[in-house]
């Protein structure tokens, strides 16, 4: 089945999948096999001349349509039935390529948004494209949803990243917790957004959000590097993902009485323009 990676892979998109149609989740889960397989490419255990020359191959079948390969034919198949940019999809592809190097280091606030917009704030417009979100305003939120989401991970995966030669942010608690305040600011600017899915929809992302946002709350329960260090991956316990999962009931309730979507992250936005002509994608 589709949804086997979304499974073992996606614990907390996994949970929140549930309050989704059969049709939405099918199509949410080829994309996410679609990333899910980029990702895997380079995160390997191959040497790094064996992963460039896989991810070239896999994205010139992409760019070449080779519809043998059952992940990029589904691809294929939501970008043309949901009006997907290709763009979108060149950028996950920049995203990805970042990290197909001997040493990646971040050393600036515009690069860490353009890094995570590439890798995450384009599933998220994705995403939404699926759900049949219009409003070019929400779409701009479901990119902060998404930007939100990968600083959620940058600051969890500190030590794996390391592991791999990679430097999102610097290996002390001081920027892991900088970072989570960065994505709660991000998270804050997705809510008004998701007003703009269609209600069957919603309660999935509101769901996810909630879900996600948690992680960064049990890292910083951790209180130092030390006991970050010892604590490994962090996930959120079910009785937790049960506890948000009823407040996202109320999330659910304060949307349906938004009236006017007001979007007011133009700031950050700003600073993704620098590199990424946005207007091009939604």
């Amino acid at each position: 089945m589709k949804t086997n990676l979304l499974k073992k892979h996606a614990k907390s998109f996994y949970w929140a999948s549930f309050f989704l149609s059969r049709n939405t989740l099918d199509k949410c889960s080829s994309l996410y096999n679609f990333c899910r397989t980029l990702d895997d490419i380079v995160d390997d255990d191959n040497n790094l001349s064996v992963k460039k020359g896989i991810f070239s191959k896999f994205k010139k079948d992409f760019e070449n349509k080779n519809l043998d390969n059952q992940i990029i034919k589904d691809m294929w198949s939501l970008i043309e039935s949901e009006g997907i940019s290709y763009q979108i999809v060149i950028d996950l592809f920049d995203g990805v390529e970042t990290d197909l190097e001997e040493k990646v280091v971040i050393n600036s606030k515009k690069d860490l948004l353009v890094y995570s917009y590439r890798v995450a704030g384009t599933v998220g417009l994705m995403m939404s494209k699926i759900m049949k979100v219009k409003n070019k305003e929400a779409l701009k939120g479901a990119i902060d949803l998404g930007i939100a989401m990968q600083l959620t991970n940058i600051a969890r995966d500190v030590c794996e990243d390391k592991a791999r030669n990679r430097q999102y942010i610097e290996h002390d608690f001081s920027s892991i917790r900088s970072t989570i305040n960065e994505s709660l600011a991000f998270y804050e600017k997705s809510f008004t957004s998701i007003s703009s899915i269609p209600v069957k929809s919603r309660f999935s992302v509101i769901v996810a959000r909630r879900v996600y946002r948690k992680i960064g709350d049990y890292i910083l329960k951790q209180k130092n590097i030390d006991n970050y260090n010892k604590a490994g991956k962090i996930y959120i316990p079910v009785f937790e993902k049960l506890i948000q999962t009823f407040l996202s009931i109320i999330d659910f309730i304060k949307l349906l009485f938004l009236k006017n979507l007001n979007y007011d992250n133009q700031l950050n936005h700003n600073i993704l323009e620098q590199e990424i002509n946005l207007n091009e994608r939604i």
